[in-house]
């Protein structure tokens, strides 16, 4: 895995184990964390760093885990509608709201289930399927970076977008709510993304953490 710009992580690749596992909840927000390969940083900085990762690599939605943090923890964004053809601006100038939520819990409001949409994922780059049913309207409640519980109310895509991030944090997939087969379409994708998993695994193991 080539070195990332300064200012973002590295994003996990499928394949590496802690994308697998069921995050940790944070128990204090003012205690700093440590992103593996990286010096420990106040919850607020790492935030701000998956935030300017998430831009860089054009998503919407960056979970802890997908940064290699075991911790129950998403950032995500709505932008303004689609940009104009040619627009080169940064994407970040393009965002209405940004969220960061600690230890999220989803609750359905709406049962219906919408599978329109297409997903990917930026775990699994290149990669983007129809047919993941989420619910239509969801609430989250989560803890602030100040430590204060919120609540907000979601429908649509972005309901899909944090049912998507709350997913990661119990270690599952987009992939994983469709049919076995749709997943066996890209296995040489996958397999060559568990090969640079590995690589980066053994790359962390014989550096030292860098400063944030």
């Amino acid at each position: 895995m080539t070195q990332p710009a300064p200012h973002i992580y590295p994003i996990r690749l499928y394949g590496d184990p802690v994308l697998r596992r069921k995050a940790r909840p944070i128990q204090d927000v003012q205690a700093p964390v440590q992103v593996p390969g990286f010096a420990p940083a106040p919850l607020k900085r790492v935030a701000d760093r998956m935030l300017e990762t998430m831009f860089e690599a054009r998503g919407v939605g960056l979970a802890a885990p997908q940064i290699g943090l075991s911790a129950r923890m998403f950032v995500a964004v709505e932008y303004e509608d689609d940009e104009d053809e040619g627009d080169e601006a940064p994407l970040k100038s393009r965002v209405l709201r940004s969220y960061v939520m600690l230890n999220p819990t989803l609750s359905v409001l709406n049962k219906r289930q919408d599978d329109h949409y297409q997903e990917g994922c930026l775990s699994i780059p290149g990669i983007y399927e129809e047919g993941v049913k989420r619910r239509r309207a969801v609430r989250v409640d989560y803890t602030d970076l100040d430590g204060q519980p919120r609540s907000i109310e979601a429908e649509d895509y972005l309901a899909r977008v944090f049912q998507h991030e709350i997913d990661h944090l119990d270690g599952v997939f987009f992939l994983d709510h469709l049919p076995a087969a749709v997943t066996d379409e890209h296995r040489k994708a996958l397999g060559q993304m568990q090969r640079h998993a590995r690589a980066y695994l053994r790359e962390l193991e014989q550096r030292g953490p860098d400063d944030v």
